[in-house]
This record gives structure tokens, C-alpha cells and sequence, in this order.
């Protein structure tokens, strides 16, 4: 099927299944940064994403980046390398759905940064619902703040908003970067970029991790793998603005995995926040012109 006749639908219905990949592979990188430390869990799951993501690339005949392609791909590994660091880093600090919470500004920043450098469409609602989704967050930092939480909880969330400030900025890159390459070489590249750049610091951080703990990188390298194929070509099909909204359904995924796998409850202040922030992010997404807009595209 050509892009011609693809529905916005779909490409919302893959960038949703990318997603759910997603959150599950953040449950075993939770495991695996609680044993093994966040660089050596990121660097060593990166590097087998790298050998899983080459693997597709050769085959779909080793397409040759262009170099505005190159460029991209360097600039997006580099904002990935620090996001994934500080988002692990406070994932490990704080419940998997509070921290989930937290990071759902990102879909408004997108819109925001979107019209700044996209020209998609903005209006007042984007600047009314970043308001609202501010005060969300206040929500759940008041909730951290009068509940039993381990200890650096509190800097994990700041780690986990930064990280949700640099997601935004990896949407709308994603987005350019999306119409440039194709996502097998994507999901390949992205991955080697990050690897490499992790990599500096091997001969002082890296540690060979236990045999027991190789089967939940692997997994976790081939969800992370098979979640950018996903987002790479969902994002070609459809508007920033528009899929960024299906980064909401992670935070089943979250409340689920974090109760079933680490025991960790729910807090109402997280479940109100995060009812303020996605409303709010609704609220700013239900423009007429966003699915216009990406038929037009498709068209």
C-alpha cells in the first residue's frame, strides 16, 4: 500500500503498538538498571539493539544514508543518549506510573516545538493546556512529597522531567527524520549512534553483566528494536502533533507492569495529575486541522 492511501488511522494504530512495546521494555530495563547500574543496563542493551536493528538494515538491501540523513541520525542519537540516561536513571528511583506521568508533557512540547520548527498548526488551547498540564505536574510532585517513597525519588522525577524536555525535542526530529530515511535504517543507525557514543566511557564504566541478567537485555534490546521500527514508519505517515497523543496509553502499561513485576501501588495524586495532564494534552490536540492535516500529508 502506497503512503497515497494510507489513513491516519493507521499510522496511530502503529505508532500505539510502538508504544506498548515500549513500556514493556521500560519494566525490564527497571530490573536491569536496579542490577546492573544505568550505563552498563543502557550501553549493553544498545549495543545487541545495534546487532538486531544491522540484521533488518542488510535486509532491506543496506540502503546508503543520505547526508542530510547522517545528520539527522547523529543529531537524534545524541538527544537519545542523554534522554535515555536521565529517564532510566530516574526510573529507577521512582514507580514506573508516576514516572510515566511525568514524562506525558512531552506530547504538548512536541506540539509546541512542532509549530516552531514544523509550521504545524498551534493556537491559544496549546498555550491554555500547557498551563493546565503544569499545574498536573504539581499534582504529582505535592503526591511525591507527602508519600513514602525511597530515597532520591524526588531527583529522579527532576531527572524524568528533563528527560520528558528532550522526548519532546526527539518527537520533532523523529518527524524530519522520518521523511528522510527508511526505518530500517533508522532503527539501525539510532541504535549504533547511541552505542558509540556510550561507548566513550566504557574503559571506566563498563561491567560485563551477570549470565542471569543477558536474557532481559536481549529482550529488552529487541523490544526497544521493534518499537523504533514502528515509530520511524508511523511517524512518516502521520503528523507529529497527532501521534505524539499515543504516548498516553504507556501509562497502563506502567501502572500494570509496576504493580505485577515491582509491587508498586498506585498513588491517587499520580492517577488525578495524570488525568490533568493528559486531559489537558486532549484538550490541546482535538483541532479539526491536525487529522486534516495529516490526510492532506498523506495525500
Amino acid at each position: 500500500m502506497s503512503p497515497r492511501h494510507l489513513s491516519p488511522a493507521l499510522a496511530f494504530a502503529v505508532a500505539a503498538a510502538g508504544i506498548g512495546l515500549f513500556s514493556i521494555m521500560d519494566a525490564f530495563m527497571k530490573s536491569l538498571v536496579l542490577g546492573l547500574g544505568v550505563y552498563n543496563a543502557l550501553v549493553w542493551r544498545t549495543g545487541l539493539s545495534t546487532l538486531f536493528g544491522g540484521a533488518a538494515w542488510i535486509a532491506s538491501g543496506r540502503p546508503r544514508p543520505s547526508p542530510s540523513a547522517l545528520r539527522l541520525h547523529g543529531l537524534r542519537g545524541g538527544i537519545t543518549a542523554a534522554m535515555a540516561l536521565l529517564f532510566f536513571w530516574g526510573l529507577a528511583r521512582v514507580p514506573m506510573a508516576q514516572a510515566i506521568s511525568l514524562a506525558y508533557i512531552a506530547p504538548l512540547l512536541a506540539l509546541l516545538l512542532g509549530a516552531l520548527f514544523l509550521h504545524e498548526r498551534v493556537g491559544r488551547r496549546v498555550v491554555t493546556a500547557s498551563l493546565v498540564a503544569i499545574a498536573g505536574v504539581g499534582v504529582i510532585l505535592a503526591g511525591q512529597r507527602s508519600a513514602a517513597l525511597p530515597p532520591g525519588a524526588f531527583e529522579g522525577a527532576v531527572a524524568i522531567l528533563a528527560s520528558a524536555v528532550l522526548y519532546a525535542v526527539n518527537l520533532v526530529v523523529a518527524r524530519v527524520q522520518a521523511q528522510a530515511a527508511r526505518p530500517a535504517e533508522i532503527a539501525f543507525l539510532q541504535s549504533a549512534i547511541v552505542t558509540a557514543i556510550l561507548a566513550c566511557a566504557a574503559p571506566w564504566l563498563a561491567v560485563l553483566p551477570p549470565s542471569g541478567e543477558w536474557w532481559k537485555i536481549a529482550v529488552a534490546a529487541a523490544l526497544g528494536t521493534s518499537s523504533l521500527f514502528l515509530l520511524a514508519w508511523a511517524y512518516a505517515h502521520g503528523e507529529t502533533g497527532y501521534l505524539a497523543t499515543t504516548e498516553y496509553t504507556s501509562f497502563v502499561y506502567a501502572a500494570a507492569l509496576g504493580w505485577l513485576v515491582f509491587g508498586e501501588h498506585v498513588q491517587p495524586t499520580t492517577l488525578a495529575g495524570a488525568a490533568i495532564i493528559v486531559g489537558a494534552c486532549f484538550y490541546a490536540a482535538r483541532r479539526r486541522d491536525i487529522a486534516q492535516s495529516a490526510i492532506e500529508q498523506a495525500a
